[in-house]
């Protein structure tokens, strides 16, 4: 129907990243944005999902993006600015989609390749990684004036993980949001006549999603010092999954520092649900 939203879910991971999270009993990044792309639509939407970092990857070229009223991007577990035909691909297919001016969103890595697109940067972040709560992501005098950030606090917490950030705006780029650990939390690019609305962190997550993501990079928390074993890692992942199947439990709440912020999906979600209607709906072709 000419109502019902089209959409393409670009996948950002490579096949061995995709593996490792079903491994550990997560949802892969492309089915989990789908999903909520169905959940937060108004009608019903059609989405496609496709894995740009698999060599067999058919993705769409030229006229045929123009198919899609939405573009949105998720996460991934490569780094941007590695010399890699994964991440290569991806990036040409950013160029792609603003060249076509197909409305754009994403999560993470969907922000990074958006910048570098435009002809940004990116770096390690020297902080470290970023893992779990994203807290006290303020919005910028522009973000709070900005209609992806309509009904939203203006200082609010959000599910994250992540070791790159943003370093370098483009020229057509608008700083949305930042907190103490990361600078660019939130973007607004405008490149060739296309826009793309970028997040640092995952309105796509839930407890139980965050929860198998930490299972799935146990070890690697260890290491980093968010843990001190990997039973404390463990307790983590145990946490999460009981706060997540019951909500009531105030004491994990209490103990984790969790609220509304991130259990409350309709609060969680806002950014993507004002994308599809101030950017995606207005200028859907059909």
């Amino acid at each position: 129907m000419a109502n019902d939203p089209r959409f393409l879910v670009v996948d950002g991971y490579a096949r061995e990243g995709r593996e490792d999270l079903r491994a550990g009993g997560a949802t892969t990044a492309g089915e989990l944005y789908a999903q909520m792309l169905k959940d937060c639509a108004p009608n019903r939407a059609e989405v496609d999902i496709v894995c740009p970092a698999d060599p067999d990857a058919a993705l769409p070229k030229g006229a045929a993006i123009d198919q899609y009223d939405g573009i949105a991007w998720t996460g991934s577990s490569l780094t941007v600015f590695a010399d890699d035909p994964k991440v290569t691909t991806q990036i040409d297919f950013a160029k792609a989609a603003f060249e076509a001016k197909v409305p754009s969103f994403g999560s993470c890595w969907a922000a990074q390749i958006a910048v570098v697109a435009a002809g940004g940067r990116c770096d390690v972040n020297p902080r470290g990684r970023e893992m779990g709560i994203a807290r006290k992501i303020a919005l910028t005098p522009e973000g709070r004036a900005h209609p992806l950030y309509t009904g939203k606090k203006s200082v609010f917490d959000a599910f994250i993980s992540h070791d790159d950030e943003v370093t370098h705006l483009p020229a057509s780029a608008s700083l949305l949001a930042c907190n103490g650990h990361t600078r660019v939390q939130a973007v607004s690019v405008i490149h060739k006549g296309g826009v793309f609305w970028g997040l640092q962190y995952h309105p796509e997550y839930d407890l139980h999603e965050l929860a198998r993501l930490c299972y799935c990079r146990k070890q690697k928390l260890v290491d980093r010092g968010f843990f001190r074993d990997l039973d404390a890692a463990q307790d983590f992942v145990d946490r999460l999954e009981a706060l997540h199947q019951d909500p009531g439990r105030k004491d994990i709440a209490w103990l984790l520092g969790i609220d509304e912020d991130v259990m409350n999906e309709d609060i969680r979600r806002a950014e993507v649900r004002n994308w599809i209607d101030f950017l995606v709906l207005p200028t859907m072709r059909r």
